[in-house]
């Protein structure tokens, strides 16, 4: 348990998106005569005769063909407002299946939103119909899959002249890097998280040529979105370096996403606490115990006061830092009450890992009692 950093799921701040249908409705209005016209007069020179009987007949066909092919673009103005709206109730359903953990209903709603999307030619809802495609396959597992649907949601994107330099490209690019990590496609994966800091960073650079006083609302609330991705970019190459045992550089990475936070989102925003947790874990394997005891119990000590959903990870890794640091009965304590915690919040994964660290703890207990049988004798 403390030898682990927390694992977290990316936030996902997919971009909704707006249907929006191409043009308003239009009356036909037919051309040249006014309906009156239709019906025959006496004409000159004709000896005070209606005209012929086939000539009305084929000013009537005229008329009526004229109106048949009207009715039938307007059939299809209606056809594609009604995919449309059948596509919007679709992603409404895939999203409250995912709310209520039905994955699979979620799956069958979005593969039948996206034929609506290609078939009603609405780029912005391709795009986000595929990032939810890819978001479902990630959280399943199925990183394979995944990958194929975040590419090709950027591939839409890119193709539809979005910047490469975008927010929403570079959140998808982040994601892959997560599935690069994963997979232990290492190159990819640092590659990844290179091209996602590097282009921030610069975003950021162009951004500071304006004063700030200067900066419209819109421009503000940028700045914001692109510093608290950049943290996030941070977060979870700090997860990476972590788990290939390069600690110096997670520890680095996780200073800078515990400044931006508490920057842009307080000292006790939920975000910030869990950073401070992981950068105590760092520290910790790092062998800086008391460092890391410092700063995990600052942590907790926010948690509790702002009833933080992960109090029960806090405790955990606390429970490991001071068991490390050999204050065994307190740890217990941590551990224990970590446990339940974990159990009201019906956190499974957290309980497995608590218990562990509770096997850990009587595992030590062992050891020293046995040392000290050895040393009477």
């Amino acid at each position: 348990m403390a030898g682990s950093c927390v694992v977290r799921a990316l936030l996902s701040r997919a971009r909704l998106f707006r249907c929006v249908t191409s043009g308003s409705r239009r009356s036909f209005v037919t051309g040249g005569q006014s309906r009156g016209s239709l019906t025959s007069q006496p004409q000159a020179g004709s000896g005070g005769r209606s005209s012929s009987g086939a000539e009305s007949r084929a000013a009537l066909w005229a008329a009526a063909a004229f109106s048949l092919f009207s009715r039938t673009e307007e059939d299809e103005r209606d056809e594609g407002q009604k995919k449309e709206d059948a596509m919007i109730l679709l992603l409404k359903k895939a999203k409250l299946s995912v709310y209520r953990g039905q994955l699979q209903a979620a799956s069958d709603f979005l593969h039948q939103a996206i034929v609506l999307a290609h078939q009603t030619h609405n780029n912005q809802a391709i795009i986000y119909t595929y990032s939810l495609m890819a978001n479902l396959a990630y959280v399943q597992g199925q990183l394979d899959q995944a990958e194929k649907l975040f590419k090709a949601a950027m591939s839409f994107m890119l193709s539809g002249g979005t910047p490469q330099d975008d927010n929403a490209v570079i959140e998808i690019s982040l994601k892959l890097a997560t599935i690069y990590a994963a997979q232990n496609r290492t190159e990819l994966a640092e590659h990844g998280y290179r091209f996602c800091t590097e282009s921030l960073e610069a975003k950021l650079e162009k951004q500071k040529e304006l004063p700030a006083e200067q900066l419209t609302e819109e421009q503000q609330e940028l700045r914001k979105e692109t510093r608290l991705l950049l943290g996030l970019c941070l977060d979870s190459r700090a997860r990476y370096r972590a788990s290939s045992l390069q600690l110096s550089q997670a520890a680095d990475d996780y200073r800078l996403a515990l400044s931006i936070c508490q920057e842009e989102q307080g000292h006790t925003h939920p975000q910030t606490v869990v950073l401070m947790s992981d950068l105590a874990t760092i520290l910790d394997l790092q062998g800086r115990h008391d460092d890391a005891l410092a700063l995990v119990e600052r942590a907790v000590e926010l948690s509790r006061r702002a009833g933080h959903p992960d109090l029960h990870v806090l405790l955990g890794n606390m429970a490991g830092i001071l068991l490390h640091k050999g204050c065994v009965e307190e740890a217990v304590c941590l551990y224990q009450e970590a446990l339940s915690v974990a159990r009201q919040a019906a956190d499974e994964e957290a309980v497995q890992q608590i218990t562990e660290g509770l096997q850990e703890v009587r595992k030590r207990r062992e050891e020293q009692r046995k040392e000290q049988d050895a040393a009477q004798h």
